[in-house]
């Protein structure tokens, strides 16, 4: 049976591209940084509605240091690399994020490549794509890259603007298949506390501790069509060498997510703020508020992104982002109790 490896698959896109390729007949191989998280996934993937038993074999590898990889990459016919760096807390300097982002890229690419593997898919981001730019009103494809050299430009952005370059770079000698895949917000059912930074703002929304909405627009899209999305970049032929963004549907303000809520869940949607922050005090948050920071070079601006190219060259169909939306919402209010 085939087997594919996913890095970091305690992760929240990692467990649910384990579930695609499990749910496809594939035998899976991932990576953990330390082996008492086995549990975790299994557990995770429980939830998800999948018993792998010997389907899933769970190995030990850090991002941070070589040992590990050569054995996780040996014998597997194709790498998800989801993984990235995790920082406890916000960077101090760009390169505290930056040289991990790059380093770990590219060691799960150099053992991919040492164990005959013949393509890898990069979960890159949206944040490789659509900073730095000066304010448009076409949607961002993939020719477009993030120029991390503009103002405002945040470690993360830069981190994996700089990450997926060096991984084409790695790629040009043309001794290993590439694929990104580069997902808007990612929202959808959870299967842990492992949040995306989307999810925890519809987190905020529905518990009440986001006061009001911030002025910013971008897209969004399903983990599950994020996972269908790899798997389809690991196997079609069309896929090879080829940048995928990942979003359903035109942006959304974060006052259109908020009024989603509202319409769909009614009287459990009641602490959804209901008011915008003003442009020039969500910019003043952002300059003290760790969290906000990363969205400051976002706010007042409308990332728009188009997945035209991935429904066209692959087929692909995402799910529509109200109903995503929706369950995503389900899902955290059932946590809550």
């Amino acid at each position: 049976m085939t087997e594919i490896l996913v890095t970091g698959g305690t992760g929240y896109v990692g467990s649910w591209c384990i579930l695609a390729l499990l749910n496809a007949g594939y035998a899976v191989r991932t990576t953990v940084r330390d082996l008492s998280r086995e549990t975790h996934v299994r557990e995770m993937l429980r939830r998800g509605g999948a018993e792998p038993g010997d389907q899933l074999r769970v190995v030990q590898a850090d991002l941070s240091g070589d040992d590990g990889w050569a054995e996780a990459a040996a014998g597997v016919n194709g790498v998800l690399h989801v993984a990235s760096p995790t920082l406890t807390q916000a960077p101090k300097n760009d390169d505290e994020m930056v040289g991990p982002a790059i380093d770990g890229t590219l060691r799960v690419l150099r053992a991919a490549r040492a164990g005959g593997v013949r393509r890898v898919v990069l979960t890159s981001a949206i944040g490789a794509i659509a900073y730095g730019h000066e304010p448009r009103a076409t949607p961002f494809t993939e020719q477009d890259w993030t120029n991390v050299d503009a103002p405002g430009i945040q470690p993360y952005q830069k981190s994996k603007t700089l990450a997926e370059r060096a991984a084409w770079d790695f790629v040009k000698d043309g001794s290993l298949e590439l694929a990104t895949v580069n997902p808007t917000g990612v929202l959808g059912p959870v299967l842990g506390p492992d949040y995306s930074p989307s999810l925890t703002a519809i987190n905020r929304m529905l518990d009440g501790t986001m006061p009001a909405l911030l002025p910013f627009a971008t897209g969004y899209v399903d983990v599950r069509d994020v996972a269908s999305l790899q798997l389809l970049a690991l196997i079609e032929p069309a896929a090879a060498g080829e940048r995928f963004i990942a979003t359903s549907g035109h942006s959304l303000w974060l006052r259109d997510v908020a009024a989603i809520l509202r319409d769909r869940l009614g009287d459990r949607a009641a602490k959804v703020p209901t008011k915008e922050m003003p442009l020039w005090a969500a910019r003043g948050r952002a300059k003290v508020n760790p969290q906000l920071r990363q969205l400051r070079a976002a706010l007042g601006r409308n990332l728009d992104a188009t997945s035209a190219k991935a429904e066209r060259l692959l087929g692909w169909k995402p799910r529509p982002i109200e109903d995503t939306i929706t369950e995503t919402a389900e899902s955290l209010l059932a946590l809550q109790h």
